[in-house]
């Protein structure tokens, strides 16, 4: 057995090197930094560029620096189109290391993330009463396959503008079913004797904006995508009746021929030029038609979308983006937390009234000061309360991506309508049979 050197030792000097160690220490110690002292914490927060009179995102994330000291948040945007973020996402959460922490995302990749193992499970920083406040269609899909994924951040509703003027001259109410809006559209343009006045337009170009307006005339003729046993297009007769009624729109001139082409912003321009009578859009237009200079100013007002006569009332399909945390994040309550502050009463409050956006918390559909920036917002919150979310299922992208071509050739007259439905219909069961 090795012995203890120190035991054969002098005792005055075992003693006094035992003061040099604990000094030592000390010093040691001391130079430690203190939790003030430390390199911060840093958050990366991706998200889409926010679009509006102001950007309040910065304003908020040093609001949130400031209630967790040592905590710093980096914003990095990226571009507005949808199908370019999903890509920068998948192609960046496949890869290893975590190169953000919190994610916008657009609603409808929340379960295909989530199934993917991108997104870290919020419950453990989430009770069930947190998401209460919000839209039930945005929870829907925040809570796929009994987790929540994501917190609700804004909020999207398919819904009709109508020229007031022109109904108002003609002593028409807001259309109810889309046979009155087309029976509309001839009495108002034989009174107007205006040639550039157009009937409806709506957002018919071959992307996810077709898909939306398809499943809302769809919703309206009493027609599903997925049945509760997972087939694709269960109702094709209903479904090819809706098409052909969006085909009629087209070959009847209620719709102007470039419908096809349209997105958001081209039928958006369009319709506050004045040159139509109704518009099928996002909330987001009206306060640009409010603004000074509109053509349409003081002349536009919101209604639900129609339904089908003796079929179905309207609904528009909710939208919007929810805040999601990368899984693979060094730091998953800090990250949880910021997702909780973002999606909170009170940034959401100053998102709607700085950025324009709509908020997914009930509750500020009514608050004064939101109200008084955004008159409209009882309408929509109406709308809301009714939107019906697009089908939650991880495989979405790839349902809508395999439905496009077949709505499109349906709407330009290359293929009939229930060709297209055929088509979509053997295409899809081959893929999601494929990925049983």
């Amino acid at each position: 057995m090795r012995p203890n050197r120190l035991r054969w030792l002098p005792a005055e000097i075992t003693t006094e090197r035992c003061a040099v160690v604990i000094a030592l220490a000390i010093l040691l110690v001391g130079c430690t930094p203190g939790a003030s002292e430390r390199e911060p914490i840093t958050l990366v927060f991706k998200h889409a560029k926010i679009l509006g009179p102001a950007d309040p995102v910065p304003d908020l994330l040093r609001e949130f620096e400031k209630r967790h000291v040592g905590v710093r948040v980096k914003a990095e945007s990226l571009s507005w189109n949808s199908d370019d973020q999903h890509q920068f996402f998948v192609i960046n959460l496949e890869g290893r290391g975590a190169a953000f922490d919190v994610m916008m995302l657009d609603v409808v990749w929340v379960a295909e993330f989530a199934r993917a193992g991108w997104l870290l499970d919020l419950r453990p920083w989430v009770p069930p009463a947190e998401l209460t406040p919000h839209f039930p269609s945005t929870v829907e899909p925040a809570t796929w396959n009994g987790g929540v994924w994501a917190l609700p951040w804004l909020m999207n509703v398919g819904v009709l503008y109508y020229r007031t003027d022109l109904l108002a001259r003609n002593a028409l109410a807001p259309p109810r079913t889309w046979e009155e809006l087309v029976a509309q559209i001839v009495r108002i343009r034989a009174a107007e004797a205006d040639p550039r006045l157009d009937g409806v337009v709506w957002q018919g170009r071959q992307y996810e904006g077709l898909t939306v307006n398809a499943l809302e005339a769809m919703w309206a003729n009493g027609a599903r995508v997925l049945a509760d046993d997972g087939r694709p297009l269960p109702d094709p007769e209903r479904t090819a009746d809706a098409l052909a009624f969006l085909r009629r729109l087209i070959t009847s001139g209620a719709s102007p021929s470039w419908v096809t082409a349209a997105d958001e912003e081209l039928s958006r321009r369009h319709f506050g030029d004045g040159r139509a009578i109704f518009l099928r859009n996002w909330p987001y237009a009206m306060d640009l038609f409010r603004q000074p200079g509109s053509l349409v100013r003081g002349k536009v007002a919101i209604a639900p979308l129609p339904g089908r006569a003796g079929v179905a009332d309207g609904v528009g399909s909710s939208g919007g983006a929810h805040l999601g945390v990368d899984r693979r994040t060094r730091h998953p309550e800090l990250a949880a937390a910021l997702v909780r502050f973002l999606a909170g009463a009170a940034a959401q409050k100053t998102m709607s009234e700085r950025g324009a956006l709509n908020p997914t918390r009930m509750a500020l559909y009514h608050d004064p000061d939101v109200v008084r920036a955004h008159p409209d917002f009882p309408v929509v919150y109406e709308l809301m309360l009714r939107a019906r979310p697009r089908p939650v299922t991880p495989y979405y992208l790839m349902l809508s991506t395999t439905l496009q071509p077949e709505f499109s050739a349906a709407l330009v007259g290359v293929k009939s309508p229930h060709d297209a439905v055929a088509h979509a219909r053997r295409q899809l069961a081959y893929l999601l049979e494929g990925l049983q």
